[in-house]
């Protein structure tokens, strides 16, 4: 069974919690639920992991390299000027998809840039936790089709 690995980066813990106006009611837990009801539907398997740390996010791409065979990743803030991140996606050479809970290129303007865009097949923007589920369908019609 494929396996999809999922990132989410700092401050994604307190997703429910932290300014619900943007990110939703939802909590992380309750998006990896649903994530993985979805993924079983599809016949895939995701492995969800989150960190407020930008190595140890680093550690998981690339200790998970050989055993996923795609990537959903929400980097939050280190979206906009992590490089190191960018660089662990394009050289292990996964399919990824970058999701946003809220439309980053509507927002402040420090917001609006993606050091990681460039590195993805997808980036799904805006759409709240539903996003995620966008991004594994998108994803696995993806890697089923290369």
């Amino acid at each position: 069974m494929e396996r999809i690995l999922v990132l989410n980066g700092p401050n994604l813990n307190l997703l429910g919690e932290r300014d619900p106006g943007h990110y939703g009611t939802m909590t992380l837990a309750e998006v990896c639920d649903e994530l993985r009801l979805s993924a079983e539907a599809l016949g895939v398997e995701v492995e969800c992991f989150q960190s407020n740390h930008e190595g140890e996010l680093i550690d998981i791409i690339h200790r998970e390299r050989k055993t996923s065979a795609g990537l959903i990743i929400n980097p939050g803030a280190l979206t906009h000027y992590s490089y190191a991140i960018r660089d662990a996606i394009e050289a292990v050479g996964l399919p990824a998809v970058e999701v946003h809970l809220s439309d980053i290129d509507s927002r402040e303007p420090w917001r609006r840039n993606s050091v990681i865009r460039d590195v993805v097949v997808l980036t799904v923007s805006g759409k709240g936790p539903s996003g995620y589920l966008e991004a594994l369908d998108e994803l696995v019609r993806y890697i089923r089709s290369h």
